[in-house]
Order: C-alpha cells, then structure tokens, then sequence
C-alpha cells in the first residue's frame, strides 16, 4: 500500500521524523484503534489519533453530550449538546478527515459484547470512567489477545500505561488494581471536580504511548514500556514512572495464560 500524494503532504512533519518514516506512517494507516470512552480523555486521544493518520477508528460510548461536558472534552461544540457522544465524536472525524473509516458504537461495554465490540483491533485504548468497564476491558483484550492503553484521569492527577497481558511475562491492567475494584461505583469529575487542561495533558499521553504500540516492528519510535505506569502530577508538575509486576495470581492474565 502507497500513500497517495495528498497523502504525503499531510503526513510530512511524520514522514521526515528518522524515528517513524514512511514505514511507521504506513503503520498507522492500517491501525484500527477501538476508544472506549469519547469523554475527556477519550477527545484528546481521538484528535491525536486522526491527525496521526490511523486509518480505522471505532468509537464506544453510551452517554450523550452534556452542557457540563465542554469544559475539557475539545471535540464536542453546543451544537452537538444532547447527541450521543460516539455519533458526536465520528462526525468530528468525518469533517476533519474524510478518508479514515470511524465506527461510532453507541452503547456501553460490558461482559455480554465485550468481545465483539473489540475482537479484530490493533489496540484498544481505554478511557472509561468506571472499574467495572475498564476490568472487562483489560479482561478481554487478555483473552482476545490484543494490547491496551488504559488512561485514567482526576483532578490534578492522571496515568496512563501499555499492558500486554496476553503476552506470557507482561502484566495487565487487573495486575495493577485487583479484583477489589470489580464494581460500577468510583469517584467521578462530577463528584471531585477536574481540570480541563488536565485532561488535554493525560490524553495527549496516551495518544502518544498508543503510537509506540502501533508503529512496533515498523519504525524505531521506541519500545511500547509494556507496564509502566506513568504518573502525571499537574499541580507541582512532575511525571514518574513505576513499573506494574506481573500478578502470578491474577485472573485476568495468570490463570488465563
């Protein structure tokens, strides 16, 4: 597959990077990225993701936007105000590049679809705003065998990680939590307020990170840091980094490899 000359234009300021090239650009255009969450993180990650060229997009989301909602999440407008958020976030992509395929899924994920909505992924990046989803996401990518990118976000902090724990030695996201954690309630925005720049910040990231993974074996961006959690801290600021073990008794990755 060639990149037409349209094409080569628009992805230039990549193409000349040593780290990605033409290889890596064209890796990016046979990605299909699954985003789960088109909230606050999820918009960052979407713009990011398109302006990278990933070709196919799927987009699940089952909340609608909301007035409350314009503070942080950049792609939605007034306009899109009451319209499902996965409808609202595909058509964004559509008028900023009509030549990437987007599915919107709208919906929740849970354990009955979970497979279906995922199953045929490059990568899925997770910006859910709940245990619950984010442990059955983690769970069936594990099972499925695809990578994740898992971002998380509240008040002044965030995180974001690669698992790979359908890979033997490789943790995954339920290593990183538990099974305490296997329930609907969590803290919300709503309930503990966030910074919207916050949210540009941590998205941003893991539109970064998710590229890593989706240009592996065809350029030398570097390695996908599969289990390194990286902490963002915007109010002194400061980034580190710890690494997640692999749980030899999670259920998530263990027991299933």
């Amino acid at each position: 597959m060639d990149l037409p000359p349209e094409r080569l234009d628009r992805f230039a300021r990549h193409i000349v990077l040593p780290e990605l090239g033409g290889a890596g650009q064209m890796a990016l255009t046979a990605a299909h990225v699954v985003l789960v969450g088109c909230g606050g993180i999820g918009s960052p990650v979407l713009q990011y993701l398109a302006a990278a060229g990933v070709g196919q997009l799927t987009l699940i989301d089952g909340d609608v936007v909301d007035l409350s909602n314009l503070q942080r999440q950049t792609i939605f407008a007034e306009a899109d105000l009451g319209r499902p958020k996965a409808e609202a976030a595909a058509l964004w992509v559509q008028r900023f590049d009509a030549a990437l395929k987007v599915t919107p899924r709208v919906g929740t994920l849970g354990g009955d679809n979970a497979d279906t909505l995922l199953e045929g992924a490059t990568l899925v990046i997770d910006g859910s705003d709940n245990f619950a989803t984010r442990l059955t996401v983690s769970d069936t990518c594990v099972r499925i065998g695809i990578p994740l990118t898992s971002a998380a976000l509240g008040r002044f902090q965030g995180q974001v990680a690669n698992f790979a724990g359908h890979l033997a030695e490789q943790s995954c996201y339920r290593c990183f939590v538990g099974d305490a954690f296997d329930a609907e309630d969590c803290d919300s925005c709503a309930d503990d307020g966030v910074l919207g720049a916050m949210a540009g910040i941590v998205g941003t990231l893991a539109a970064m990170q998710a590229v890593r993974v989706l240009v592996q074996g065809a350029a030398t961006l570097g390695d996908p840091q599969w289990g390194q959690l990286h902490l963002f801290e915007g109010l002194v600021p400061s980034l580190r980094t710890m690494r997640i073990a692999k749980d030899p008794e999670c259920r998530g990755c263990s027991i299933a490899s």
